[in-house]
């Protein structure tokens, strides 16, 4: 840091002494760490004018250029904001748990009046529930089936509006109640089942045992045989699974175990979850990239993230963790907030609490290990390789590659793929609707693509690839070294030809043939092969919105103004064409309205 002041250091004295959150942002409004605080001013003071401050934190402030704050009513309240806005915003200097899509849950649209269940591995605030995340597919498919063919919920997405004549084979198997039709199912009747599948898929059984009995009985007792033998081989699956699990958890409770493990770059978290006394799964979470946190922190995140999308929480959460009495206040704080009751946060020191937790801890140190250190050693064979194969003076750790697309020389899209520590970094590819070049000139296209891209980092003050990879021949690579040397930079650079999958250096005249199998071969090419397949998919999405909204415009009185007010109203043009003639009329005016519905459903009917 140097001693001139922060431009936000006079922002941060007018910060509030309330409970809130804070957000620090760049110049173009990114939000780059959300923070959470019982006094905001306190807080946000103590980044400035602090020698010892963490490099990470140090990078952040660099690029910090606005400070904004929203004011709670309790420190619960700004962890809950915190929460929502990392989510939203998903800033790069939050520790986020950056793989939790590549777990399967289980949905219930409880937020539909007659909710189905799916299977999904991507959580959304959408006011529905959702279950797990499972380690594996085989868990919840399993489970999946059971709600398919024994909870008699349903399965598929048609609109539910009771006019159809007669219900799918699903109905007739017994396994839907089948409220698409008419007088088959009664609301109450259907919730009783979905309220079943939430109990069965949440692990409680002890609660959902005595309402299935209890349901079977009354079913035999009035005569419903069907449903009383449903409910009997329900109960049966139930008491079943229960019984398999033999890893006992003592007195019968309900508890998370949590272990922690970082070491200075990554974070691993493992759950064990226990349910009615028994170990149900092991789930492992990992946090890339997070620099040099405290597991104290790593917890809060985990905590924060993991336990909105799980609606089941238990009233004991196990840890090896060393938490502070306000950090563990907090969370259970929180976790009553989520779950409606008494939640106690521990740290076992002897007895099999603590053996528990010495598992959970072995568990954490095993995936660390498995997902960081191990692909890190094959990536570090790989990132040397590069660098030999191409005659650099160090290693390839980061590697960025172009390419370009375009349809008979219109809509020309460039795409930008980026490889890091031996695999491709998805969330970090960008792609450039290029408007300079045009014609099919691919050597402008490919000039204007990396001037746009480096010329953003450079004044970002962000870091630069070790290598810059061009989808083409000594043409391309000429172009993007221009482009470089306008920038007054000085960076790697290498192009791979198609045909020959040759590798061509500036300042050579013949290409390198490295051997098909060459590891570092292989990368460049994956590398290659992605960004064209990135850029296809940009351009091909560019060319269909640029043909739809020429519909909107092919309309007799609708110009370029009342085309984006539709496309604000209704989201895209199918929004449009889907839209009635009373919600046109609305937006546009009852005349306007229906010239518009008029001219997009002519011919139909």
């Amino acid at each position: 840091m140097t001693n001139t002041p922060h431009p936000r250091l006079e922002r941060a004295q007018e910060a509030p002494t309330s409970p809130g959150v804070y957000r620090f942002a760049d110049t173009r409004g990114t939000v780059l760490y959300v923070g959470k605080a019982r006094n905001l001013r306190r807080r946000v003071m103590s980044y400035f004018g602090r020698q010892d401050l963490a490099d990470r934190t140090v990078a952040m402030l660099e690029l910090a250029r606005e400070l904004d704050f929203t004011v709670t009513a309790s420190e619960v309240e700004a962890f809950i904001l915190e929460n929502t806005l990392i989510k939203r915003e998903r800033p790069r200097f939050n520790v986020m748990l950056k793989d939790d899509k590549t777990y399967p849950y289980i949905k219930v649209t409880t937020g539909e009046r007659w909710p189905r269940v799916e299977f999904t591995r991507k959580v959304q605030d959408d006011g529905h529930t959702y279950f797990g995340p499972f380690l594996g597919q085989s868990m919840a498919r399993q489970l999946m089936e059971l709600a398919r063919t024994r909870f008699t919920v349903r399965t598929c997405t048609i609109e539910i509006d009771g006019k159809l004549a007669r219900p799918c084979l699903y109905y007739h198997l017994n396994a839907c109640l089948g409220p698409c039709v008419d007088g088959l199912a009664t609301p109450e009747g259907y919730a009783e089942s979905v309220e079943e599948l939430k109990l069965f898929l949440g692990g409680r059984h002890k609660e959902l045992l005595p309402k299935l009995e209890a349901g079977m009985w009354a079913a035999s007792k009035g005569e419903e045989f069907e449903r009383a033998a449903r409910l009997r081989d329900l109960v049966t699956v139930v008491r079943r699974l229960g019984e398999k699990q033999d890893v006992e958890l003592g007195g019968g409770m309900d508890a998370d175990v949590i272990a922690v493990h970082v070491d200075g770059a990554h974070a691993t978290v493992c759950l064990l979850p226990y349910r009615e006394g028994k170990l149900v799964d092991k789930r492992e979470f990992h946090f890339e990239g997070v620099g040099d946190v405290a597991r104290a922190e790593v917890l809060m995140a985990f905590a924060a993230q993991y336990y909105e999308a799980n609606p089941f929480i238990p009233a004991v959460v196990e840890t090896s963790v060393d938490l502070g009495a306000d950090e563990r206040d907090l969370i259970e704080a929180y976790l009553e907030h989520l779950r409606g009751g008494s939640v106690r946060m521990m740290r076992p020191q002897r007895g099999p609490k603590a053996r528990r937790v010495g598992l959970a801890d072995d568990n954490a140190s095993a995936a660390f290990n498995l997902r960081f250190r191990a692909p890190r050693s094959q990536a570090q064979h790989l990132e040397r390789r590069l660098g030999e194969l191409l005659g650099l003076e160090g290693p390839v750790r980061s590697l960025e590659c172009f390419d370009i697309s375009h349809s008979a020389g219109r809509h020309t899209t460039a795409s930008c793929v980026v490889w890091r520590s031996g695999r491709m970094e998805r969330r970090e590819y960008r792609s450039f609707n290029l408007r300079e070049a045009g014609g099919g000139d691919d050597f402008a296209a490919i000039g204007e693509a990396v001037t746009r891209r480096y010329r953003r980092l450079r004044d970002e003050g962000r870091d630069m690839p070790d290598l810059v990879l061009i989808d083409g021949g000594l043409g391309q690579l000429n172009a993007a070294m221009a482009a470089l040397d306008g920038l007054g930079l000085d960076l790697p650079l290498a192009a791979l030809a198609k045909r020959e999958e040759a590798v061509w250096l500036p300042g050579r005249d013949e290409p390198l043939a490295p051997d098909d199998h060459d590891p570092a071969h292989l990368v460049l090419r994956q590398a290659r092969d992605e960004a064209h397949r990135f850029a296809l998919a940009r351009q091909r999405r560019r060319r269909k919105k640029k043909t739809l909204a020429t519909e909107l415009l092919n309309i007799p009185g609708i110009g370029p103004g009342r085309a984006r007010s539709l496309l604000r109203a209704f989201g895209s043009v199918r929004g449009v064409q889907q839209a009635t003639e009373e919600a046109l009329g609305e937006r546009m005016g009852p005349r306007v309205g229906r010239h518009i519905w008029r001219h997009l459903h002519a011919g139909e009917g």
